[in-house]
């Protein structure tokens, strides 16, 4: 084994134990034993809604116990594979095995990375499912198609991990894209990951829509909230909001069905307004409504009782709005305002590769949490 290797995997190791003593796997395999036994319950499927709370958060620290330890099995298994390769009978035996291990290597060195950052999603709502609103700012027809790009850029990233989505409700821009968006994604940890791409985002690029094909800079904003459980206490009486119903369409003005089933739903206390139109029925669209205008008002109230600590310790202003730049024309790079990662390629994460920017901006948000304490 050679110098490089052996000291990388002692630091993969320290890194591991690291992860490990964060996430009290002692605790994890007592919590996973609980959550067993009342999954076996006969009654617990009595009532739907718990059973799916229980039933998913099994699934969930299973699979948290489960990845750990096979990191740990296949750290050890990598260190008898290089000492088989310095045993080998042959030179070409010898060489094989070597970069069959080094190329297990780098697989661990990337997912004890991923590993790590996941431990630092300590937040409150960072284990829930997310609810994304997109919405388009300055730059007429072109934030309408950028706020879509943004959208689909968001759903390839869960595509690609496997998260199951939610579409809520999208309002169409007349010429192209799309004026706004509500989507749910499914995955553990999904807000804790996403929330770090709150923010106004930059798009820099020769306009499709400009018949003399000038460069044009728009804006499109994103919003992440963390799923509402019962336990958050949200109460909404009838008396603060006023639902109104109309007719579901689509792009162009296509009609999705015949009846007035889409919802909307405006906060007068707020003037908060979410609406939905996914769902089949009217009763549907507004129980979805409410759960997104539950989101936003606990993330309202969430930024409010921060407002106030932050007023206390007198940590200045947060860290902005403005947050990513994707420049097209005349060079090509995204790059985090906050974090300055970046790369020279927009193309991949406009298709969805943004774990390089999630794992920047969630290490960086740590950071200021830290620098605040």
């Amino acid at each position: 084994m050679s110098v490089d290797a052996e000291t990388q995997l002692k630091d993969l190791s320290s890194t591991l134990s690291q992860v490990e003593a964060v996430m009290d796997l002692d605790a994890l395999r007592a919590e996973v034993a609980s959550l067993e036994e009342q999954a076996a319950d006969p009654g617990l499927w009595d009532d739907p809604d718990t059973a799916q709370q229980i039933t998913s958060r099994l699934s969930y620290r299973q699979a948290d116990l489960r990845k750990v330890t096979e990191l740990r099995q296949r750290l050890d298994d990598l260190a008898v594979l290089y000492e088989l390769a310095a045993e080998a009978d042959s030179a070409e035996e010898a060489r094989q095995t070597r970069e069959e291990a080094d190329a297990e290597r780098a697989r661990l060195a990337g997912e004890i990375d991923a590993l790590e950052v996941r431990t630092l999603l300590s937040g409150e709502y960072d284990e829930r499912n997310a609810v994304v609103n997109i919405r388009a700012e300055a730059g007429g027809v072109d934030a309408a198609d950028w706020a879509e790009m943004l959208m689909r850029m968001y759903l390839r990233w869960a595509e690609r991990h496997d998260y199951p989505t939610e579409v809520y409700d999208i309002s169409y821009a007349e010429e192209a894209g799309i004026k706004s968006a509500t989507f749910k994604v499914n995955a553990p940890y999904a807000y804790g990951t996403l929330s770090v791409e709150q923010g106004t985002h930059r798009l820099v690029r020769i306009s499709p829509f400009d018949n003399q094909s000038r460069r044009q800079t728009s804006f499109a904003h994103v919003e992440v909230l963390p799923e509402v459980a019962e336990v958050d206490h949200i109460d909404v009486p009838d008396k603060d909001i006023r639902v109104d119903v109309y007719r579901s369409s689509g792009p162009g003005g296509q009609s999705v069905n015949t009846t007035d089933s889409a919802v909307r739903i405006t906060h007068l206390p707020t003037g908060v307004v979410v609406s939905c139109q996914n769902e089949k029925s009217q009763l549907q669209n507004k129980t979805v409504a409410l759960q997104v205008l539950q989101a936003k008002l606990l993330q309202r109230k969430k930024q409010e009782e921060q407002a106030e600590l932050d007023a206390l310790k007198d940590s200045g202003s947060s860290w902005g709005n403005q947050m990513r730049s994707y420049v097209l024309h005349p060079y090509q790079m995204v790059k985090d305002l906050r974090t300055n990662y970046e790369v020279g390629n927009p193309t991949p994460v406009l298709e969805g590769e943004l774990d390089g920017f999630l794992d920047a901006g969630i290490r960086w948000r740590k950071q200021q949490e830290q620098d605040r304490d």
